[in-house]
């Protein structure tokens, strides 16, 4: 009989193998100890934004958390939003896949989203760097701040990810492909100039539709 490893079970295995106690994680990603508690037992299935948090604390790529394997630096991905199978569920209420998961070493990590018009629960999310969004299948409207656009297939949207954002089907279903970027950690960050204003999203050819209320 197999036994699935779970995305919990494996954050719960590399913080101990680092000896990290939960509050050491909460203290380092934002997080509360009670839902990084919940998401080890699995009570809890997080958005990927928590996951890119979460692996950030215990310096480890995402597809650690997800059970990739390294296998080499070239990678061939086929039919990876043909089916919903092997597709992780969120309690957000969308599904994900992260795509080239065996190149462990990555500067990007890009996943497959797919969601249903009615199922997303409202609430923003953030994380540190920046996200390209491009959608392959259905409509999206997507919030980044206090502007609100309408993507439909072909359609893409460039942003910095610290800003908070939200999405949501506004066809029956929507599939998109999202490619997330940190900044890497071992170069001292630059500070911004006081006044300097925060970049805001760049799209590729949406239509921009009302602003959304904050």
């Amino acid at each position: 009989m197999t036994t699935t490893v779970t995305t919990g079970a494996r954050i719960r295995t590399l913080r101990l193998r680092n000896r990290l106690r939960l509050q050491d994680i909460a203290d380092r990603c934002g997080f509360t100890k009670s839902l990084l508690s919940k998401i080890e037992t699995g009570v809890v299935k997080p958005p990927v934004a928590t996951l890119v948090g979460i692996a950030k604390a215990l310096a480890v790529p995402v597809s650690s958390l997800l059970g990739e394997h390294d296998d080499g630096r070239t990678v061939v991905i086929r039919g990876a939003a043909s089916s919903d199978h092997g597709m992780e569920r969120t309690d957000k209420g969308y599904r994900f896949r992260l795509i080239a998961g065996e190149r462990i070493d990555k500067a990007m990590q890009p996943f497959v989203f797919r969601a249903r018009r009615g199922e997303i629960k409202p609430g923003s999310l953030r994380h540190e760097g920046e996200e390209f969004v491009f959608i392959l299948s259905g409509t999206l409207q997507f919030r980044v701040g206090g502007a609100s656009y309408s993507l439909a297939e072909g359609d893409g949207l460039y942003f910095d990810s610290g800003e908070d954002h939200d999405f949501t089907p506004t066809t029956a279903e929507a599939t998109w492909l999202a490619v997330f970027h940190e900044p890497t950690s071992s170069p001292p960050r630059q500070r911004t100039s006081p006044g300097r204003r925060t970049r805001g999203a760049h799209i590729a050819s949406p239509k921009p539709s009302r602003r959304s209320p904050t």
